[in-house]
């Protein structure tokens, strides 16, 4: 997967694993958020201590495509890059895969909205996370 410029390591953990021994399909949601927030920090958009309510984004839509099962001690990464930036939403393409192997076992995207939590609205994208997605992922 090297159209991706940002990974961020993951435990499988015993408790993500669903009765087949498999990596529950709800725990992927959840690396892919894990993921997000750490691509975010990495664009330094985001920093320790800042309260959630200034983070600017909601989860509008999720697509996720399960290409093979991981196991219990399986190490995996997740990719994040940013594909396309609109008006009020960004598009997010994430993977998760194999961290030595790069062996693809999901692939997805996500569409986030910037959002004002305390107006409670959708508003444009702030110009510092598309000048930062821009030059890191090279998103026009």
């Amino acid at each position: 997967m090297s159209t991706f410029r940002f990974y961020h390591p993951i435990e499988v953990r015993y408790g993500d694993l669903d009765p087949q021994g498999h990596l529950n399909n709800a725990k992927f949601v959840t690396f892919f958020e894990q993921a997000r927030i750490q691509y975010i920090r990495h664009l330094g958009l985001f920093e320790k201590g800042q309260s959630f309510m200034d983070i600017g984004v909601i989860l509008a839509d999720a697509h996720i495509a399960y290409k093979k099962p991981v196991e219990w001690g399986t190490p995996v990464k997740v990719g994040v890059r940013t594909l396309k930036i609109g008006n009020k939403s960004m598009t997010v393409e994430q993977c998760v895969v194999h961290e030595q192997t790069d062996e693809l076992y999901a692939i997805g995207e996500v569409v986030m909205v910037a959002y004002d939590y305390r107006e409670g609205k959708s508003i444009p994208i702030p110009q510092n996370w598309r000048d930062a997605a821009t030059k890191f992922d090279g998103v026009k």
